[in-house]
């Protein structure tokens, strides 16, 4: 009787002891090899520009380089970021301060109003500036129009540090005899370091890829210039070099902004809960306060819609044909879906290695993903552009090769997403189901990726609508007579049809905003936790 049951027993100690070391639903080694797999296939771009760069010949290169026509585009990006950055970084801190830390009235109506102009694209942004001012062009204009488009990618993560600043350091700091103004510039601003260096980093990259919105008020940069030159002699090696010092200058964005980070720490750590944070009066400040994040979203958001909606009705009923509007509309749909499905298959396997087995090798893989994804969509395009013709010339212009291209320039947004999801669903979980006799696929199946499947979803939605403003990859690797919003808005409005591009810019508005939302709320989520 005592043997019978001890053998069961030991039976139940050997299945948890296997259950401390649980198998992988696919193996370590098939899933390393996978997202070895992707990083290549990631790096593609950038060999096309390395390959093209050594193909051309030292002296021609450095010719092609060296040419007053760079130098001249070398200016305008110079400038352009040299006073895009600062303004964004000083509009946006300004308005978290002001949402977050003082007694606004109105403040959970301006939160998420300054994140609002993330849902108009850059181009629908210039198109609606020079609807309002047709001489619109030049520097000043680029640095108007880039600054109200870009300045929410510093709002939103500075917003979100500041609402979980503990207060603590604030109060010690008023203790010490520093004044409202010089604890925010010595206690406060360097706590905001991680949120402003990424946010500039953000507005960097957006300022370097930028194509439309530029091209329409005639304000030359880097992209612009690839374009025009992809366009007049078809990869030539003019534009391969132009397009080599833009990809050095995406890398020189990433090293400045991993350098600036720092290595002090910024976490609370201690028992206790931590206090709320006590918002400061405005007093006479209130009603000049109301008055700055008034004009600020007016410009930024309210001008753009406001123009959208009236070439809409100066248009009336004809500018919204069927033959026309839905097959862009039903494009830009297939599209979405497909490559943000794709996106999240492709980034599972780099965010599973990334949370299952980190170290150096999951991070070096991960790190591939994001110096690609850096570079421009034309940059991106060339590359597949390139690669097609002179090794598969069967898939150029087909919709994979579009779909490969979305892949590549959005993948971060879900591998990020899905990292953070993982994390929420510990492999103890997994040990548990083959504890009790589950194989490892059912249990991934019914554990992990149930416990996945929302932030999957969140990096998808994401993706899709990334997917559905993007306009230079489109324009150079869609297939002939694809038709989606943001190419039709982009056809129609270099024709100066501007009624007949409002209903694409007001659909391409309501897609995005949504999501913009969305991704306030998870970035106020995610500070609070």
């Amino acid at each position: 009787m005592t043997t019978d049951l001890s053998a069961p027993a030991k039976r139940s100690t050997t299945t948890a002891g296997r259950g401390n070391s649980p198998r992988p639903p696919f193996g370590v080694s098939a899933v390393s090899a996978l997202a070895v797999l992707i990083a290549l296939f990631s790096l593609v771009p950038l060999g096309y520009v390395a390959y093209m760069t050594v193909a051309t010949g030292w002296d021609t290169a450095v010719a092609l380089i060296m040419r007053p026509r760079v130098g001249e585009l070398l200016v305008n990006t110079l400038l352009l970021m040299a006073a895009t950055i600062p303004l964004c970084l000083l509009l946006g801190v300004a308005g978290a301060w002001l949402v977050e830390r003082t007694k606004l009235r109105g403040h959970r109506v301006w939160a998420v109003l300054l994140a609002a102009p993330l849902a108009v694209p850059a181009f629908v942004n210039s198109y609606a500036w020079v609807s309002a001012v047709p001489s619109l062009g030049g520097l000043g204009s680029g640095i108007l129009i880039s600054t109200l488009s870009y300045f929410p990618l510093v709002y939103i993560p500075a917003a979100a540090t500041l609402s979980r600043l503990d207060p603590a350091i604030e109060q010690s700091a008023a203790a010490l005899g520093l004044g409202a103004w010089r604890a925010f510039f010595r206690v406060v601003l360097p706590q905001l370091r991680i949120a402003l260096t990424g946010g500039a980093l953000l507005v960097g990259l957006h300022l370097l890829a930028e194509y439309g919105a530029f091209a329409m008020i005639r304000f030359d940069t880097f992209t612009t210039a690839i374009m025009t030159q992809y366009r007049s002699t078809f990869n030539g090696a003019a534009g391969n070099m132009l397009a080599s010092v833009l990809v050095f200058f995406c890398l020189l964005l990433l090293v400045a902004e991993v350098r600036s980070r720092g290595t002090a720490r910024y976490a609370r750590i201690g028992s206790g809960v931590q206090a709320r944070a006590l918002r400061l009066p405005l007093h006479a400040y209130q009603v000049p306060a109301q008055l700055f994040l008034l004009a600020l979203t007016a410009l930024a958001f309210g001008l753009p819609l406001y123009y959208v909606l009236k070439w809409i009705v100066a248009g009336g009923a004809d500018i919204w044909t069927a033959s026309e509007f839905l097959p862009a509309l039903l494009a830009t749909f297939w599209y979405g879906l497909v490559g943000a499905a794709a996106t999240v298959v492709v980034a599972f396997p780099m965010a599973y290695l990334a949370v299952r087995k980190p170290g150096w090798f999951s991070k070096s893989l991960e790190l591939s993903n994001y110096v690609t994804s850096s570079m421009p969509g034309i940059v991106v395009a060339l590359a597949f552009v390139t690669v097609s013709i002179r090794v598969m010339p069967g898939i150029y212009q087909t919709a994979g090769v579009l779909v490969a291209a979305y892949v590549l320039l959005f993948l971060p947004r879900a591998l990020v997403n899905l990292r953070a999801g993982l994390a929420q669903a510990p492999k103890e979980l997994d040990e548990a189901a083959q504890a009790l006799g589950k194989p490892p696929l059912v249990a991934f199946i019914r554990v992990t990726l149930r416990l996945t499947a929302p932030a999957a979803a969140g990096g998808a939605a994401l993706v899709f609508l990334a997917i559905a403003n993007e306009l230079t990859a489109t324009l150079l690797l869609s297939p002939n007579g694809t038709k989606t919003l943001a190419t039709e808005f982009w056809s129609k409005s270099s024709e100066i049809d501007y009624a007949g591009a409002a209903p694409y810019a007001l659909l391409m508005i309501l897609l995005s905003a949504p999501m913009t939302y969305l991704l306030f709320q998870q970035s106020k989520k995610v500070a609070g936790q």
